[in-house]
């Protein structure tokens, strides 16, 4: 099953992908958030889809797609988690999974703009699977069942101002956090449909121009470790974020860097995840 949202920025419905078409639930589900994935949001939404979801009206084909998750209250970020992405950053590989935060507000939808920031001097992309929580994660006691406390799998691009992040002082978060830093979509698959997800490509073009390939099987931690890890620091919540990490290839490890500039394309897509695309533009 694959969940969309949908419409304007900041009036956006929940929909449903059927038979390559989007359908609007916004009459059964008000949003696709904490409230709807800690309830029994999706297996109400499972049982109408598997009925053909006759009746649901079509989503016209030009509307915006929306980020699928509502806004989530956490997005976690995990750091250096292939290793070619520790390597072309010229660090050791870390012994447990590096975690940062990326505020709430950067989540954008799959083909927003993004706007780059003012002072903005080295910006850069970062393909990576997203982890959308189904149920309240709190000290679990392995990663053996981790994955039941998953709702679905969505791609993710982690935008990333390198100076920010490292030249500015403190940790990460004031790199990762500008608005629309977190495009995901263009859906979020449930786990059934997806299937293994330690075997998905990834990738990322810039201009049309191939910069990242990568597998989520060369994690260095993979996605049950991580949910597992997480919830020993802090509560995770229904519709919360972790992004997975991302290959080698970034602009900050090109030799020399190469960084997004005003107007450059950044195209992403993984197995199973549907593709993304976003312009780059000067902001306001």
């Amino acid at each position: 099953m694959k969940l969309v949202r949908f419409g304007v920025a900041g009036s956006e419905r929940p929909g449903v992908l059927v038979s390559g078409q989007r359908r609007d639930v916004s009459a059964l589900f008000p949003d696709f958030d904490r409230a709807f994935f800690e309830s029994d949001g999706l297996v109400r939404l499972h049982a109408l889809v598997t009925g053909g979801g006759a009746g649901l009206p079509l989503v016209p084909e030009h509307t915006r797609w929306a980020a699928p998750v509502a806004r989530p209250g956490k997005v976690v970020g995990i750091g250096l988690n292939y290793r070619a992405h520790a390597l072309e950053f010229g660090v050791p590989l870390p012994a447990e999974p590096v975690l940062f935060l990326k505020a709430p507000n950067a989540v954008s939808g799959p083909h927003d703009d993004v706007p780059i920031p003012r002072g903005s001097t080295k910006l850069d992309y970062e393909v990576e699977l997203g982890v959308v929580m189904a149920r309240p994660a709190r000290y679990l006691a392995s990663a053996a069942d981790a994955l039941s406390y998953v709702a679905g799998y969505t791609l993710g691009h982690d935008v990333s101002e390198r100076a920010f992040q490292n030249e500015r002082g403190g940790q990460w978060t004031k790199g990762k956090s500008g608005d629309g830093f977190c495009p995901l979509g263009p859906w979020l698959v449930t786990p059934e449909e997806l299937g293994d997800v330690q075997s998905l490509g990834l990738s990322l073009d810039v201009n049309g121009e191939r910069r990242q390939t990568g597998n989520t099987s060369d994690m260095l931690f993979g996605v049950a470790t991580l949910i597992h890890y997480v919830s020993q620091f802090m509560s995770l919540e229904g519709g919360d974020l972790i992004l997975t990490g991302t290959p080698g290839g970034v602009g900050h490890g090109r030799k020399p860097p190469v960084y997004l500039q005003d107007g450059d394309v950044c195209e992403l897509g993984s197995d199973g995840l549907g593709q993304q695309r976003q312009r780059f533009v000067k902001s306001a």
